[in-house]
């Protein structure tokens, strides 16, 4: 738990330095706008769509035809559940773009000011990370296609979306923390050894998507904690292995 309150606390001192801000905004920003737009001309055909769905089930017709009062609650409960749907799109489409586009621009900064002494082995590559985050992305799609009838429940949604965002989170996040500096070997083993604490830590960034205004930055900066997080894990795991530190390099950029 303290590695996790720690890799919090460098994400936030790391908001403060050149380069990094514009980096945690733009991706939230354009998932924002492009979702928006797709919900202007997409709302009307998907609570359709839900309803006739719905009414495709024998009981559920009857007592849809029978009470108008339990048409409207229905009604009303489809679109609660295609509002709090958005949001996780609006979070996995912003966590896309940082895991492909900012998070490399960002952790080259970092790793030189924060992990300079860290050797880079090169294990990864921008092709993996776009690979990874696309196949976390559809993964993602399809755990939230999958548990859509459960939004129906009042509460359930929000905790569906909280577990789907962490695993997102940890899943899309964690190989591109590692993969300037793990070799092929650590970046494979790390991920899978320190899977509880990376859930742990994507569902604490998760809890920020409903945070009004800082649901903004989240994804990035959830990106960022995990840069935090698993560099200094393999910094942690070659101490322990004996692998020699380097120095920092002098005069490494703030």
């Amino acid at each position: 738990m303290s590695e996790i309150l720690i890799a919090f606390g460098r994400a936030l001192r790391s908001l403060t330095r050149r380069g990094v801000l514009v980096h945690l905004l733009w991706p939230s920003l354009v998932a924002l706008l492009l979702w928006i737009g797709a919900a202007v001309f997409l709302w009307t055909p998907a609570v359709e769509g839900i309803m006739a769905w719905i009414d495709s089930w024998a009981f559920a017709r009857d007592w849809l035809t029978g009470s108008e009062i339990g048409a409207a609650t229905v009604l009303t409960l489809v679109k609660i559940a295609l509002v709090l749907a958005l949001l996780p799109l609006v979070y996995v489409t912003a966590a896309l773009l940082v895991a492909v586009f900012a998070l490399p621009m960002i952790l080259e900064r970092v790793a030189a000011r924060d992990y300079a002494d860290l050797e880079r082995r090169k294990g990864g590559s921008n092709l993996g990370s776009a690979w990874n985050a696309l196949v976390a992305g559809l993964l993602f799609l399809l755990g939230l296609l999958v548990s859509l009838p459960f939004w129906l429940i009042p509460g359930v949604g929000i905790v569906v979306s909280l577990v789907l965002t962490a695993w997102l989170n940890q899943r899309a996040f964690g190989y591109d923390a590692l993969m300037l500096h793990a070799d092929r070997e650590e970046l494979a083993r790390l991920p899978r050894v320190l899977r509880p604490p990376m859930l742990l830590l994507g569902g604490g960034c998760a809890l920020l998507a409903y945070v009004p205004l800082v649901n903004l930055l989240a994804p990035a900066f959830c990106g960022l904690a995990f840069v935090h997080f698993m560099l200094e894990s393999l910094r942690r795991e070659r101490i322990a292995r004996g692998v020699t530190v380097l120095d920092a390099l002098p005069g490494a950029p703030s």
